[in-house]
């Protein structure tokens, strides 16, 4: 599928403007990485959609129309933002675990391990009654069922994905569920008052959003918001795990703050930048939240005409709704490596050249928050907007195959050196992937710095980097 027409299709289908559609501008062609799938095509619409979406809010709140432009070559670079980052010139710190990645199984079958953090590395481990190292693991595996351990690591709590083919997927309820489920799905939930914001010299000027994510996908979202102008608050456990190299790239723009869920205290602060905020973003799985009183229709009790945005990992719907997963997770469960690996020419399974699923994810959910400010803004009411890595997955096989994807070239740091841009941060110098969203008339741009985790108090200010 073309990327106009893509971006097209996803417009209509949330109900935008179609005078808008004509404002946009996409050049260039996949493959822009080296895939079989049109990874390309997944990030310069996601990103076209959300900058869309931007310029449609700045409209509403009285500013001019105005030209969105989106090249499919920086579009590739902003989907692999992680790999190019650079600290004081050095390179960021390894993401992956040691043990991390695909292994065959003693029944022929793959899995993927996601060990990342500790206590789902030491609960595999635990569960396979091995060693800490790959050599070890391998052997543990080579006694196992893939599907069997996938779901005794499901039941565990762990995370973990059995390889299968994508005809395998689509039969499996959870593939018939994700299937029905629109790519971005914006519900009413609530009543209130309709809310047009006054004039602002950025889309999302004096827009409130509170970040309660980790990783990459919910993160993209609070800094694509935030290179829209948006006051964006990054809240998070002080006692939860993170990845070094993923905070200071997606951090861009935020303010971070340290709040407790497990404690009265912290839950009373949670309620209370609930109650100021215009937009909150969560990436827990699906009902923790609301079982501690925050999901989103408390949230709209809390605050009339709030916007709630959720990702999930396998959508909201399905055997599957409640399981944790990764993007490189879903990518082996829903069929991607199986196909990639096909298509390279081999046997061995192959992940995409980018989290493109996260990434993916991440735009359309900051995409569905603007649309659903939107509407508020004319129809008022609260809003749910949901996003699944699975959902976004299904989306991107719609786009369609590339022929001779892999002749593609791999781009290296130096190949996207245009496309970096230096700042200063709490980490020291940074060079990072600029936003490839190009509005005319009010140009993406973060304006605050990554800072560590907690740098700030979790409270609202007056005044908006906006």
């Amino acid at each position: 599928m073309e990327a106009a027409h893509a971006l097209g299709v996803l417009w209509r289908h949330v109900g935008g403007r179609p005078e808008a559609i004509a404002d946009a501008t996409l050049t260039g062609a996949d493959p822009a990485l080296p895939s079989s799938f049109r990874v390309g095509t997944a990030a310069q619409v996601s990103i076209a959609a959300a900058a869309l979406a931007a310029a449609e809010f700045w409209r509403i709140r009285g500013g001019s129309p105005q030209r969105v432009c989106v090249d499919m070559r920086e579009a590739a670079a902003e989907f692999r933002s992680e790999r190019y980052l650079r600290i004081a010139d050095a390179p960021a710190p390894e993401m992956w675990d040691a043990i991390a990645g695909l292994y065959p199984c003693g029944d022929g079958g793959w899995v993927r391990l996601h060990t990342n953090f500790a206590h789902h590395r030491d609960g595999v481990l635990a569960l396979l009654g091995c060693d800490n190292d790959r050599e070890s693991v391998g052997r543990a595996l080579m006694r196992q069922s893939s599907l069997a351990f996938e779901q005794a690591a499901a039941d565990a709590g762990l995370v973990v994905a059995a390889l299968r083919r994508f005809e395998q997927w689509d039969a499996h309820p959870q593939g018939r569920a994700v299937a029905a489920l629109p790519t971005v799905s914006i519900e009413r939930i609530a009543d209130a008052p309709a809310a047009a914001p006054p004039p602002g010299a950025r889309p999302l000027h004096g827009i409130r959003v509170l970040e309660m994510t980790r990783i990459i996908a919910g993160p993209v979202c609070g800094r694509t918001l935030a290179a829209h102008g948006a006051d964006v608050l990054l809240v998070t456990g002080p006692h939860l795990p993170s990845i070094a190299p993923l905070v200071v790239d997606t951090g861009r723009g935020k303010r971070s703050a340290h709040v407790d869920l497990r404690t009265a205290s912290g839950l009373a602060t949670a309620r209370e930048l609930i109650a100021g905020a215009d937009v909150f973003v969560q990436g827990y799985r699906p009902g923790a939240l609301a079982a501690r009183g925050l999901g989103p229709l408390e949230a709209a009790s809390i605050r009339p005409g709030i916007v709630c945005v959720s990702l999930s990992a396998y959508g909201h719907e399905g055997p599957w709704a409640r399981r944790r997963g990764f993007d490189s997770l879903v990518q082996t469960a829903t069929g991607f490596n199986h196909a990639e690996g096909l298509a390279a020419g081999g046997d061995v399974p192959r992940a995409l050249p980018a989290q493109a699923l996260d990434h993916a994810a991440g735009h359309l959910m900051a995409f569905g928050a603007m649309i659903a400010l939107a509407r508020r803004a004319t129809e008022g009411g609260s809003w749910h907007v949901r996003v699944s890595l699975a959902g976004v997955g299904h989306w991107l096989r719609g786009l369609g195959r590339v022929e001779r994807g892999f002749d593609a070239a791999d781009p290296g740091l130096r190949d996207v050196a245009d496309l970096i841009e230096a700042s200063e941060s709490g980490f020291g110098p940074l060079r990072a992937v600029r936003h490839a969203g190009r509005l005319s008339l009010t140009p993406p741009a973060w304006s605050l710095p990554s800072v560590p985790l907690g740098t700030d108090p979790p409270r609202w200010q007056d005044d908006s980097p906006g």
